[in-house]
């Protein structure tokens, strides 16, 4: 990579947690200037304006908040475990670039404003959308999730859980809407679960565990 590249790159590592945090309307130049030590002109010989640069910073926080939540995915068996770890790894773990979710953050912000933004954040939140609608079409497929399930329906029920949640956690201070959030959504996993997926152990194993609590 050219040093020029590694510089642009490095500006927009440094610049995603302002905008992230901040907002556009909340982050200027000068600000950028102060995070990565460059001058003005350092800055414009690489973006054009700070909407190419605030672009650019968006497209990086989200990748990067992919990359946790996303990461090898494909490694974990079945539709619905693999629905179950996206979950606990939004609760559970955060991307490095400071602020939460760009997606939220951006919606937020520019629904009336930054028309660039704004659709940066929509075509996030619809790939986002699709893959776990294409999570739940390949359960339906492979008999673990009930056939008549609607697959958009379930990815907007878990998406709008966790991103409410987030933001009720931000706000308080406290991880238990996001833990509540993650409670809520299992049981939504096990109503939407193809019954006969469930192996007939499993169930005897917990009738027994059930009984020998009580018990004790």
């Amino acid at each position: 990579m050219r040093k020029g590249e590694v510089t642009r790159q490095r500006i927009i590592a440094e610049a995603a947690p302002i905008f992230n945090q901040r907002g556009f309307a909340g982050c200027s130049m000068q600000d950028v200037m102060e995070a990565t030590g460059l001058e003005k002109g350092g800055l414009y010989r690489h973006f054009s304006s700070k909407e190419e640069l605030a672009a650019e910073a968006f497209r990086y926080t989200v990748l990067r908040a992919e990359k946790v939540r996303f990461d090898k995915l494909d490694r974990t068996r079945g539709a619905l475990e693999q629905l179950r770890l996206i979950i606990d790894r939004f609760v559970n773990l955060r991307s490095d670039v400071a602020g939460g979710c760009a997606i939220f953050n951006t919606a937020i912000e520019e629904d009336d404003g930054n028309p660039v933004l704004r659709n940066l954040a929509l075509k996030a939140l619809r790939e986002w959308k699709d893959r776990v609608r294409r999570i739940v079409r390949n359960g339906i497929r492979a008999g673990e999730i009930q056939k008549d399930t609607d697959a958009s329906r379930v990815a907007n029920v878990v998406i709008a859980t966790l991103e409410g949640a987030l933001a009720m956690s931000r706000l308080e201070g406290d991880k238990t809407p996001l833990e509540d959030a993650q409670a809520m959504l299992g049981s939504f996993l096990d109503g939407i679960t193809h019954r006969q997926a469930i192996p007939a152990e499993r169930g005897v194993v917990n009738v027994a565990g059930e009984r020998e609590a009580a018990r004790r």
